[in-house]
């Protein structure tokens, strides 16, 4: 058998594996509770946001619009869904009750804004938006509809995914400014951004004690990703999914014990699994078909 077939097997059967380990990894009692994941996922060519036990069960639907609606975050108090929808002819963040009902626009403009996070406190709210140009990381004050640049880099710089640390003091994001995608952090009270990534990452997000930061780690032109995790205090990392498959969209659960992504390690498509990180043991939660992506665990209720 040529090289190449026989390497293509190959990753084809590890997949297998992988796929079948995660499916009948058995019930898992690691997270106390019915512990909550939003996600968005693709059927019939229209895309909605889905809630779903993160140990498994039947998923409920949250949206029902025609139009795309994804990029899902809780509320900080976990009451309400923020995510971003082109319902109205261009990309604006809505709000959804947790246990459904009609969405609510957070703001109404012309711009382009999306991919938001609410900070712990409930007050502030991280987002992109174009409202004065090029792509920058806002602030907006939800008391008094205020809103802030925080982050701008490059006019054609592309920024992703905005997450707040749970002290509210720092946000991670990810920018193509300079060398391509990177993992920056910045101060929210004042900027002051550094580069985190060494090689070139995306879609951070911080652990519940912010001192660790997961990451997509994928060199161009290969369909495989990494997940991994890196130390702010010490740079230091460690590789948490190298799955042969592209594995994206990882959160901590709220008690920082495992993680939630999207993979296509079952070979049709994106669906949301669960990794403990005390020994990598891992389990399929999406089973509906149709990509499953950007998975939220739902916070500890107030």
């Amino acid at each position: 058998m040529p090289l190449a077939r026989w390497t293509a097997f190959a990753l084809w059967l590890a997949a297998v594996a992988w796929a079948a380990s995660a499916r009948d990894g058995g019930e898992a009692r690691d997270v106390a509770g019915t512990v909550l994941l939003v996600y968005e996922r693709e059927e019939g060519g229209n895309r909605d946001l889905y809630v779903v036990p993160a140990t498994g069960g039947p998923p409920r639907r949250l949206t029902t619009h025609p139009a795309t609606d994804g990029l899902p975050r809780w509320t900080a108090d976990g009451s309400a869904v923020v995510f971003t929808s082109n319902r109205t002819g261009n990309w604006q963040l809505w709000k959804v009750p947790a246990e459904g009902g009609e969405p609510s626009p957070v703001r109404t403009n012309a711009h382009t804004e999306w991919q938001a996070d609410e900070s712990p406190d409930g007050r502030t709210l991280a987002f992109l938006s174009n409202q004065d140009g090029p792509e920058a990381l806002w602030l907006l004050e939800r008391g008094t509809g205020a809103p802030r640049a925080l982050v701008r880099h490059g006019r054609r710089s592309i920024l992703g995914n905005p997450d707040w640390s749970r002290d509210g003091r720092r946000l991670v994001f990810s920018s193509n400014w300079r060398s391509g995608h990177q993992i920056y952090v910045v101060d929210a009270a004042g900027g002051g951004e550094r580069r985190l990534s060494p090689v070139g990452g995306c879609e951070p997000r911080f652990s519940p004690d912010g001192k660790r930061v997961a990451y997509v780690g994928r060199r161009p032109r290969r369909e495989r990703s990494q997940i991994l995790e890196h130390d702010p205090a010490t740079g230091q990392e460690r590789v948490l999914v190298d799955w042969p498959a592209l594995n994206y969209d990882p959160v901590y659960s709220p008690d920082g014990s495992e993680i939630a992504f999207a993979s296509t390690i079952g070979g049709r498509g994106y669906e949301i699994y669960r990794l403990r990180l005390a020994d990598g043991k891992s389990w399929r939660v999406t089973f509906e078909g149709g990509d499953a992506r950007y998975p939220d665990y739902r916070p500890p209720r107030r």
